[in-house]
């Protein structure tokens, strides 16, 4: 807008320039062109100069920190977009993220002196209604929060932790003994015979199904990251990856190990009713019934037998 408001003083003078070539009966374009780019360069003297009542220009050092958080979300950004499918955002792009919250800490706290740093904080990130280095950080944080990624880092972010290296090679290793199983099996048995994977990696895969199991109920009581919420993204969708391919791609099952108990138990129940009437059973005596005369009506057939007597 300042361009366009240091060519209001000049429109007199491209008037006049036109003026004598319409008069001449000569082509006007160039004329024209001509004192168009004469107004221009004037205007960019001007803009150069600075003119009174124009907002100044960002300090050396704010423009240094806010291309070096352009250069940082261009970045991440990147990164995310790399590593979207398969899911692999935490374990990929923890550097950037750490290092854009680094940059967006510099242009909102101190950074020289204090005088400097207020005006670098409110002409990059309030100086405007659009507030959009604010809104990029709120989304990559929101992002980055709802990958759950702090669940597979240190509690410091600087690395993966020890429970998601171990996870995420146990996962390697079941996608390669998949593969290995899988060349040339297909060209001689049926597409969905996948016998060969079922019964070599077994045991790989019921290790990687265990540790889940197991980092899931270790997180709710709050693991390794101190964050008690769902594991981070990597981990999950490389899980229902395997799971996928174990139960649907390869038909394959894993026997429940607590198969024996259950079974045990659920007799035990249903011979309760069993036990209970036989017990009741034994337990009781069956009386006989035994018909025993009244000692009064002895004593009345005795009575009878002596008044006979003497009579």
């Amino acid at each position: 807008m300042a361009p366009l408001r240091c060519l209001l003083p000049l429109l007199p003078a491209l008037a006049l320039a036109l003026g004598p070539a319409a008069a001449a009966g000569e082509t006007r374009r160039p004329l024209a062109l001509e004192a168009l780019g004469e107004a221009e360069g004037l205007a960019a003297e001007l803009w150069g100069a600075g003119l009174p009542g124009d907002l100044p220009e960002l300090e050396p050092e704010c423009r240094r920190l806010l291309a070096a958080f352009a250069e940082g979300s261009a970045a991440l950004t990147d990164c995310l977009g790399s590593h979207a499918r398969p899911v692999r955002l935490c374990q990929a792009c923890h550097r950037h993220y750490r290092r854009l919250l680094g940059q967006y800490g510099d242009i909102a706290r101190a950074v020289g002196n204090s005088s400097e740093s207020h005006n670098c904080a409110k002409s990059i990130l309030t100086s405007d209604r659009l507030q959009l280095v604010v809104t990029l950080s709120e989304f990559f944080n929101e992002t980055w929060e709802a990958a759950n990624c702090a669940n597979c880092l240190k509690n410091s972010s600087e690395g993966l932790s020890n429970s998601t290296v171990e996870f995420l090679d146990l996962f390697n290793k079941s996608l390669t003994c998949f593969e290995h199983n899988l060349q040339g099996q297909t060209i001689y048995l049926s597409l969905n015979n996948y016998t060969e994977v079922c019964k070599n990696c077994n045991k790989t895969y019921t290790m990687l199904n265990d540790l889940y199991n197991h980092l899931q109920r270790m997180n709710r009581q709050g693991g390794e990251s101190g964050h008690s919420t769902h594991l981070c993204i990597d981990v999950e969708d490389a899980m229902n990856i395997t799971r996928k391919l174990w139960s649907r791609t390869f038909n394959c099952s894993v026997p429940c190990s607590d198969t024996v108990p259950v079974i045990a138990v659920s007799s035990f129940i249903l011979f309760l009713p069993v036990v209970f009437y036989l017990s009741s059973f034994l337990h009781s005596k069956q009386k006989k019934r035994i018909l025993i005369l009244p000692k009064r009506i002895q004593s009345n057939a005795s009575l009878v037998n002596i008044q006979e007597k003497y009579s």
